[in-house]
């Protein structure tokens, strides 16, 4: 298979790292909450801000360049908010949870959807709650596990659909900060193991064999070599289905498609991926589907994190930029070990530091409370607006945000209508929803 080198600044990532408008009427309602008029804010503040348009408009242009006979689910740990899975539920296949508590919340709040439940350690209690919710697949990590499910399945009178989640050698080197499969890891069966997990599944019949599924890595923003990896996957596919006679169609190749949040118009191209997608599953696609988990290229885009300044000092020589909230809201610059790139917006208050190099820091008693370390900046003041772009994945749910028992940042979702509803996080019933008067 031959493929010409990647297009750069494609459109499907051409709105990553960047504010939008809606956004932008965000932020001056901010402001607006701070005025003289108003006051209905006396702390400084601190908020996410999601673009339900533009997330719609993201998903839905994803789902249109796939291949036929391809699907995309949710990996809802990137994102467990309700308005951004309402939002996504029009564009995605279904959603990928791991753990009971994914499981009910999607139950309850983007019902009567497709579901798979996937995730090292599942305990009995999951099991038994995944096949009593008709989940269509159980992504199984071991042989341990299925044999474990087959006696749960078969307690309750059922036929556990499964997948079996490989972690098989791979050919050449594939790199990216995030590997969970061609080496050694907790995920998945190897070689060995995978073939015991087959042939005992052709003796269990509480057991339905559906598909194979296969989530090497994340944070992969090389779409040639994603392109390689998926083709070794279909190949994979083959020989284990040929080998051992499998009356299966189904290839999940998860996600892991990735953002460079240094330079976020060199992200992963998705047009382009999808492209590639076609011309592999030309080839050698006959009789088989692919199903894609994706989190945070769904929703990172969509999603900015805001810091109000409270202190500027400087100390032995460096200046630091104190900002309300922290990695206690936004972990993910910490998750990472990356400075995260910033927006700043006026306050109008006359600047503290200028054309020097400040780090942005939180409130909480840690040294490692930092976000971006030593970036350079033409002015800052006291109550400037620090933005972190790219908040849409792996922010809030990822937070330690009972350290130090700060209270939780403000959300506002701002919609087509350019209504916002604002409420703390994960808090449905104190959320109010009003027009702007911007």
């Amino acid at each position: 298979m031959s493929l010409s080198p990647v297009p750069e600044n494609q459109a499907i990532q051409a709105q990553f790292g960047k504010i939008t408008p809606a956004m932008e009427k965000g932020i001056a309602y901010l402001r607006s909450l701070q005025s003289e008029d108003n006051q209905a804010i006396e702390d400084p503040l601190c908020a996410f801000l999601y673009d339900l348009t533009a997330l719609e408009a993201h998903a839905k242009a994803m789902q249109e360049g796939l291949p036929e006979n391809c699907s995309i689910f949710f990996a809802v740990k990137a994102n467990n908010e309700i308005p951004i899975l309402k939002t996504l539920s029009r564009h995605v296949d279904g959603f990928e949870v791991a753990s009971i508590g994914e499981l009910v919340w999607i139950q309850n709040h983007v019902p009567h959807h497709r579901i798979l439940f996937g995730g090292p350690g599942k305990t009995p209690t999951e099991l038994r709650a995944a096949l009593e919710a008709n989940v269509e697949a159980l992504h199984v990590e071991s042989l341990l596990e299925l044999q474990r499910l087959a006696k749960i399945s078969q307690n309750l009178g059922r036929v556990a659909p499964v997948m079996l989640r490989l972690n098989l050698q791979m050919e050449g080197e594939i790199k990216s900060s995030l590997m969970m499969s061609g080496k050694p890891s907790q995920f998945g069966m190897d070689n060995e193991m995978v073939e015991l997990a087959l042939l005992y599944i052709v003796q269990t019949p509480s057991l339905k064999l559906v598909g194979l599924h296969a989530h090497t890595l994340s944070h992969h923003t090389d779409t040639m070599a994603h392109l390689e990896l998926v083709h070794q996957h279909i190949r994979s596919f083959h020989r284990l289905r040929e080998k051992f006679n499998l009356q299966i169609d189904l290839m999940n190749c998860g996600g892991g498609m990735g953002i460079n949040y240094q330079d976020a118009q060199n992200s992963f191209n998705w047009s382009f991926f999808c492209e590639g997608l076609q011309k592999i599953l030309k080839e050698e696609g006959k009789g088989i589907k692919l199903r894609f988990e994706i989190g945070r290229y769904l929703t990172a885009g969509c999603g900015i994190y805001i810091m109000e300044v409270m202190d500027i000092k400087k100390s032995h020589g460096k200046w630091f930029a104190i900002g309300r909230g922290g990695t206690h809201h936004f972990r993910l610059p910490s998750a990472l070990g990356h400075d995260h790139p910033i927006i700043i917006s006026s306050g109008g208050e006359s600047p503290v530091v200028t054309n020097a190099p400040v780090s942005m820091v939180g409130q909480l008693c840690t040294p490692k409370d930092i976000l971006a370390r030593d970036v350079p900046v033409k002015q800052l003041a006291i109550g400037d607006f620090v933005i972190y772009p790219l908040a849409g994945a792996y922010g809030w749910g990822i937070s330690h945000h009972d350290f130090l028992m700060h209270p939780p940042p403000l959300v506002y979702f701002l919609t087509p209508a350019g209504i916002m509803e604002k409420g703390s996080l994960l808090t449905e019933t104190n959320k109010k929803v009003f027009e702007p008067s911007l």
